[in-house]
């Protein structure tokens, strides 16, 4: 192999750097409410029932759930870019309504709108189109770094935000930014292969692939965790912490920027070592560990601090090697189908999470929370041992798929 083709092509790192600024500013979204909004809830009329609270945190993925496939597919037919714009474009309407709502219920109709713009299946696939094999692992982990960054970014900034513009100004802002994403998309990502739409695949033998079921089980579980966290962890901070929620940040923060340190090699070594395998099961493992944590010794700032780095870490990895397994896993004629189903089952685990963590808050306690979560870690760490990992094989360039 030569050292050229172990490098990125500049077409490569352009392709990585402008899908992964058209995925944050969309997931700004999502993640621009969920530190604030279990906290600030009581403001908004209907907003002290934690299960509804919950669900308003988790509607965004219902309707993601029932439109990522369909998105997927269309990709394959008639482009990728169309239905990017497509789905940003209701994706901004559903930001306007959500700003507009005068209490809890109408915010869900927004909510559910925001998720009816579903173009994750399409961006990742667009992304496995314009890159080589050998370099996509690092496209998807520019990718997840920027659902991290921006996942940061949201954890420090929403408390302020919301204490210059409410949440209105909020949703106003993530709709402004989903139209800045369509001039990015249109301006900045590069002319995009033919589809194969030309080439029909049966979705069943997508669905049907044991390494794909693994792997969109590994997603639902991670975003369910994630979401169900986030129901409970603003208040744990709050009341054994005692971090004001303006200062939420200083704990966020530098676990972000830790996590992110700690990943690069973790992706580095998966990508170039061939050490995908070992990397992803740890990463998983930790899951389990940072939950059985929580709920056995996240009594007190420090240790709330410790779970949390642990948890980006872990999150980090997983969020950037899942989708590149996928895209690697999936018949080429399909790719876009294939990562319709995985954020699929992405969206049905940001719903389930922000509704499951809901109820069980309100119900059982925040320990029941953590507890079921850690359950759900342990099963995926025992379905993940026993899947198929692609390793990497020499370097073949698609010209056609590459503008040099």
């Amino acid at each position: 192999m030569s050292a050229s083709s172990d490098r990125m092509s500049p077409q490569e790192r352009r392709v990585g750097a402008s899908l992964a600024s058209i995925f944050a500013l969309r997931m700004l979204g999502l993640f621009l409410i969920l530190p604030v909004f279990s906290l600030y809830a009581k403001d908004v009329p209907g907003g002290d029932n934690l299960t509804l609270v919950g669900f308003a945190l988790g509607a965004y993925g219902l309707t993601q759930a029932v439109f990522q496939i369909p998105y997927g597919i269309a990709s394959d037919y008639w482009g990728r870019k169309p239905v990017i714009i497509a789905g940003l474009l209701l994706f901004a309407f559903g930001s306007f309504v959500a700003a507009w709502a005068p209490d809890l219920h109408w915010v869900i109709v927004g909510r559910v709108l925001q998720g009816a713009g579903a173009i994750s299946a399409a961006v990742t696939a667009l992304a496995a189109d314009l890159t080589r094999e050998e370099h996509r692992t690092k496209v998807m982990a520019m990718i997840g770094s920027s659902i991290g960054l921006v996942f940061a970014l949201s954890l420090v900034g929403a408390p302020l935000l919301y204490g210059w513009i409410g949440m209105g100004g909020l949703f106003v802002l993530t709709g402004v930014l989903a139209l800045a994403a369509i001039v990015l998309l249109l301006k900045a990502v590069p002319v995009v292969p033919r589809p194969h739409g030309h080439l029909r695949l049966p979705l069943r033998r997508v669905l049907a692939d044991r390494d794909l079921l693994r792997l969109n089980l590994g997603i639902f579980t991670l975003h369910l965790i994630q979401m169900a966290m986030f129901v409970v962890l603003p208040h744990a901070l709050v009341s054994h912490g005692g971090l004001a929620p303006a200062a939420h940040w200083q704990v966020y923060l530098p676990a972000v920027l830790v996590s992110f340190a700690v990943m690069v090699p973790a992706i580095i070594a998966a990508e170039r070592r061939d050490k995908m395998r070992p990397i992803f099961l740890a990463a998983v493992g930790l899951l389990c560990v940072v939950q059985c944590g929580l709920y056995l010794a996240g009594g007190s700032l420090w240790t709330l601090g410790l779970w949390l780095l642990l948890f980006f870490v872990a999150f980090n990895v997983l969020e950037a090697t899942l989708p590149s397994l996928v895209s690697r896993t999936a018949p080429p004629e399909a790719k876009g189908a294939a990562l319709g189903v995985y954020n699929t089952t992405q969206a049905c685990g940001l719903f389930l999470g922000g509704t499951l963590g809901g109820y069980l808050a309100q119900h059982f306690g925040d320990n029941a929370v953590f507890s079921v979560c850690a359950g759900l870690a342990l099963l995926w760490l025992l379905v993940a041992a026993s899947m198929n990992f692609p390793s990497r094989r020499p370097a073949t360039v698609a010209a056609s798929n590459l503008q040099e």
